[in-house]
């Protein structure tokens, strides 16, 4: 069973940010190949929803408040764990995100960078399409809404 824990930035004990940092970099940066700034001052501004089972972050999500990444309200660095993939540990992270975004910053729209591949996943959650493809690190993606 999963345990889902949200903090404010300020909050994370240094295992926690250390594990964070930790699946984010195995996903995006080794898993993707793809090399990027991951520290990008957003994360002190944020609250993050950590899915952990058996003493493992299996899932992630930064909570990003309104006027920062966006006008809206954001979800970003929406990563699960190789092992947990196509358990829909992924869908329920998100639904997590969305339901603790209203719970933090009242029911706000919330806008998304995402990538490309993924947009059926963000689709069946909610989230619209709303710019053409663009490059971001070298991965196509698209910025989609939900209301």
């Amino acid at each position: 069973m999963i345990e889902w824990i949200c903090k404010k930035f300020d909050e994370l004990s240094n295992e926690e940010l250390y594990k964070i940092i930790q699946l984010r970099l195995a996903v995006f940066v080794v898993e993707q190949n793809c090399p990027y700034q991951d520290c990008d001052e957003k994360d002190p501004q944020s609250w993050h929803l950590m899915g952990w089972m058996d003493g493992e972050l299996i899932a992630y999500s930064r909570l990003i408040p309104p006027g920062i990444a966006y006008d809206a309200a954001s979800i970003g660095r929406v990563v699960t764990a190789k092992k947990m993939r196509q358990t829909r540990t992924g869908k329920e992270l998100m639904i997590r995100s969305i339901d603790e975004v209203y719970t933090l910053f009242g029911k706000t729209p919330i806008t998304i960078g995402a990538q490309l591949y993924l947009k059926g996943f963000y689709e069946s959650v909610g989230f619209t399409k709303v710019s053409d493809v663009y490059l971001e690190d070298g991965i196509e993606h698209i910025k989609m809404h939900l209301n």
